[in-house]
């Protein structure tokens, strides 16, 4: 680590920016990985001689930093049993139910716990070694947050920012959690911390004040030793351009009229994409519109339904029991309802490029995005940016973060089936004036608030962090939030 320069940014998220891949010559490289994230705060980090630490993805990788496309990439080490213990345990199966409001059980263990701890100090320990003095460090989402304070603890010479890119829970749910006073004191490192919501912001502030003592005032938080941290909302959104411009390629434009084809050109194409998780209302939404198909309100020649299920955490076995569930629930629909050629929901359980997710949007007529509990969802606003003609219809859950910015959608309590019946009819029903409208309403928004406002606005609000900082960060390398759009 002697060798690593220092740097006046550091991000730390759990993933290094880059997937390990083949290379033509058959040796092994790097590739950039797909994700707003990454697009967000690559300019950022070149502006600013930045380095990202994370962890390039595999158990016992042990890693040198190394320099990838320009961008400075410091790895951290995981064990197999930490991999589990920390990532597939304490993150995945404690927090994330938990902070995804009880959808599926949160189990305690103290194994998991001190696996977080040892992981989230040695995140902390690399940030320490490279940070220059002075330097802003932005800690990213729910398996670190703990860094915060550990860094605080060895570099206060630091301007520290955390954001949470799923929901915070209320003070309710989060009081289950045994080691809820850890998790709120090393957040409490930072001087900002974001959220998806406002929402999110207060139920942090009301469990500070609640369950460690601290004096609060609006977004304010009042430590004894007299610095201030402050918790405020920074909705995330999406590389809006970079969308625009591969929906208008010629290629994704053919790609989505192949698709059409390839389901029988129906009248409208409804679409879901989701990573295959309990928590985005999938068995749900495909009931709904099986029950629809079977009362004959929607005819299988008129309308099919596209369902992407991206793989994930496949080894969770509670993501195994969603998977087998949702297999069972297709084959009944389309076996029951379905005539040769013609079944009424096309399911592929599969990961894709972004370009093959530009097409699927292309293609659709109907976005269904109804998630029980989601921080934000990119894909709502993904499927908006990809409308060029200001087309196409947004059925979106009232729970996921997007339905504060996307108003215009048609917007549904994913519990309530004949309600998400309802909603999912109204929008097949609706006229070209109605959509449009909604639509080109839709589109102001996602093109107005796009990833770099968001990483320029929480970085600009860093900078105010008063005090002993006096470094600031440049949003991009021109100097300007916007420019990278």
């Amino acid at each position: 680590m002697t060798s690593t320069p220092t740097a006046d940014l550091v991000i730390i998220a759990n993933r290094l920016p880059v997937d390990r891949t083949q290379l033509p010559d058959g040796t092994d490289g790097w590739r950039r990985s797909p994700g707003g994230l990454v697009t967000a705060l690559e300019p950022v980090m070149r502006a600013n001689d930045g380095a990202w630490i994370g962890w390039p993805g595999a158990a016992d990788d042990d890693l040198e930093p190394f320099v990838e496309d320009g961008l400075q990439l410091v790895p951290v080490h995981l064990t197999a049993d930490e991999v589990e213990e920390f990532y597939e345990g304490f993150s995945n199966g404690t927090l994330w139910p938990l902070y995804h409001d009880l959808v599926a059980k949160p189990e305690f263990h103290r194994e998991w716990w001190d696996a977080y701890v040892t992981v989230n100090q040695r995140f902390a320990d690399k940030a320490v070694e490279i940070a220059a003095p002075g330097a802003t460090v932005w800690v990213q989402d729910y398996q670190l947050q703990l860094v915060p304070q550990m860094l605080r603890d060895q570099r206060p010479d630091l301007r520290i920012g955390f954001y949470l890119h799923i929901p915070f829970p209320p003070v309710e749910l989060f009081s289950q959690l045994p080691w809820r006073r850890q998790i709120l004191e090393g957040l409490l490192g930072a001087d900002l911390i974001g959220f998806q919501l406002p929402g999110g912001a207060g139920n942090f502030v009301r469990l500070v004040r609640k369950r460690v003592g601290h004096k609060t005032h609006r977004d304010t938080i009042y430590l004894p030793n007299g610095r201030q941290v402050r918790a405020a909302a920074f909705p995330i959104s999406i590389d809006t351009a970079g969308f625009e411009e591969l929906a208008r390629s010629e290629a994704v434009e053919q790609r989505a009229k192949e698709i059409r084809e390839a389901v029988g050109s129906p009248r409208k194409i409804f679409l879901g994409i989701d990573r295959l998780d309990y928590t985005k209302g999938i068995y749900a939404r495909l009931r709904a519109y099986g029950e629809l198909v079977e009362e004959g309100r929607l005819d299988p020649a008129d309308a099919v339904f596209i369902q992407v299920a991206t793989p994930s955490r496949e080894r969770v076995e509670q993501y195994r029991i969603l998977r087998d569930e949702i297999d069972r629930l297709v084959g009944h629909i389309n076996g029951d309802l379905g005539r040769i050629g013609v079944p009424p929901i096309s399911y592929l359980h599969a990961s894709y490029p972004r370009e093959e997710m530009a097409a699927f949007y292309r293609a659709a007529d109907i976005m269904v995005v109804t998630p029980f509990r989601d921080g934000m969802n990119l894909v709502a606003k993904e499927y908006v940016a990809c409308r060029l003609e200001d087309d196409g219809a947004l059925v979106l859950s009232e729970f996921a973060g997007a339905a504060d910015e996307l108003r215009q959608a048609w917007l549904v309590n994913p519990y309530d089936i004949n309600g998400m019946k309802s909603a999912l009819m109204d929008a097949f029903h609706a006229d070209d004036r109605d959509t449009r409208r909604r639509m080109r309403a839709l589109r102001k928004t996602v093109v107005e608030k796009d990833v770099a406002r968001w990483a320029a606005s929480f970085l600009e609000a860093m900078d105010e962090v008063p005090d002993h900082h006096d470094k600031s960060v440049r949003p991009t390398a021109e100097g300007d939030p916007g420019a990278n759009r």
